[in-house]
């Protein structure tokens, strides 16, 4: 495989420094991905630069993952509008364990390859750093000049930002320099990869390089990902998509992918999974055919939840997903974990009951129109379940005389009421 060939087959390149190519085709070649440690989880925005370090060890090239935790103390302006909050040591390295083991799912750490990934941490090169060392040995390669000409530079001080740019921001792209100029000299690291709005730092590493060392080093950037409507990608009303399931269950995590546009669908099959050319033009062919089966869709959820969350997972949420348009699902329910089972019932109305009485038994139309408000009244209620129009979980309330107790619970905690197909309740047993 060749990375740049690859790469750009799936429209994963926006910037290339000349020479990248020929430097990977002649030998295997160290390369480095920054990675912001302000979350003790990565979010789908990192996964398009994590994907190009898992096709660039699969092309026999080293990949570093590079863990910001000085940089991640100041804030990078790129792209953004106001400083950041800062973090301190202890949360930094909890955050960095956290990502470590989430990156494990996509790179080779552990094996003897001679391109195992690494990762670094470059709080442990820069925190014995003077002040004055820094002044000396790095700032004084970098004219003001060249660092005022960058975008996200002028960006900020031409009205983006309320507060303009401090200081400690203004120095972040010496920082990233420096980083580059500390893996080209302690690991043979001769090309730096990042996302677009990376360009400019990326550009003042290699010419500090240049300047300091005479160095010759590369640089490659992806595009940002975008939706075809122009709105952000991997965010929601409930905010990031991210791949720890503590903060996206799986099941939600699977929604989000099974639910993105027909013209997105096909993009990011090409970024996100590793088909091939040949299998994503036969899933776009298919999806013409006969566009209401959505298989690129159903292909792209079941890649990318597998990738990150495992097969198990996966089929736990395909499964969530028929319960919402099956009458057979009883058992399938009543096996849900809290988390997807609250995902999954989302926005629905809730009733809190009393546990005791549960224990006890409740006549299921006090349930259904005393206890809770799913019917306005027992009459209602009566009618609706003559006419086999209420079901609790999942299961077919046949009996207007039935007792509800406290076995219907799932999870020892809820019950799931129906009115009609698409009538929802959640009760909530305290």
């Amino acid at each position: 495989m060749d990375f740049i060939d690859e790469l750009t087959w799936r429209g994963m390149i926006h910037t290339m420094m000349p020479g990248t190519d020929e430097q990977l085709k002649k030998e295997m070649t160290t390369a480095y991905l920054g990675i912001d440690p302000t979350a003790d989880s990565l979010h789908i925005g990192h996964l398009c630069g994590v994907m190009m370090l898992r096709h660039f060890q699969r092309c026999g090239h080293k990949p570093i993952a590079l863990v910001g935790g000085a940089t991640g103390m100041i804030g990078d302006p790129s792209g953004k509008s106001a400083e950041r909050n800062l973090l301190d040591e202890s949360t930094l390295r909890h955050n960095q364990e956290a990502i470590k083991k989430q990156l494990g799912r996509f790179l080779d750490f552990e094996s003897d390859a001679p391109n195992r990934a690494e990762l670094v941490n470059n709080y442990d090169w820069m925190k014995d750093v003077s002040f004055l060392d820094f002044a000396r040995e790095i700032g004084k390669h970098i004219t003001v000049n060249y660092m005022m000409a960058k975008d996200s530079v002028q960006k900020r001080l031409n009205g983006e930002a309320r507060d303009g740019l401090s200081f400690t921001e203004f120095t972040y792209q010496l920082l990233q320099g420096f980083d580059f100029l500390h893996l080209y000299q302690d690991k043979n690291c001769k090309l730096q990869l990042g996302g677009s709005d990376q360009w400019g730092n990326i550009t003042t590493g290699s010419e500090l390089i240049r300047r300091k060392l005479g160095g010759e080093v590369f640089a490659l950037t992806c595009p940002l990902i975008t939706k075809a409507d122009g709105g952000k990608f991997g965010k929601t009303e409930s905010g990031n998509i991210w791949l720890d399931a503590k903060y996206t269950s799986p099941y939600k995590f699977y929604q989000f992918w099974l639910n993105v546009s027909d013209a997105d669908a096909e993009k990011y099959l090409k970024i996100f999974t590793f088909l091939t050319k040949e299998e994503i033009e036969a899933l776009a062919a298919e999806h013409a055919a006969d566009p209401g089966q959505r298989p690129m869709q159903k292909r792209l959820a079941k890649e990318v939840t597998e990738m990150v969350h495992g097969e198990e997972a996966y089929n736990a949420a395909v499964e969530a997903s028929r319960i919402l348009f099956s009458n057979d699902t009883r058992d399938a329910l009543m096996r849900l974990d809290e988390a997807t089972l609250l995902d999954l019932f989302d926005g629905v109305p809730r009733f809190n009951i009393s546990r005791e009485e549960l224990e006890a038994g409740i006549p299921a139309l006090d349930f259904l129109s005393v206890k809770t408000s799913v019917f306005p009244s027992k009459g209602e209620a009566r009618k609706m379940v003559q006419g086999g129009g209420v079901s609790i979980n999942k299961a077919k309330l046949t009996d207007p005389a039935a007792t509800i107790g406290a076995d219907s619970l799932i999870g020892g905690k809820y019950i799931l009421a129906q009115r009609g197909k698409k009538n929802y309740y959640l009760i909530v047993a305290e």
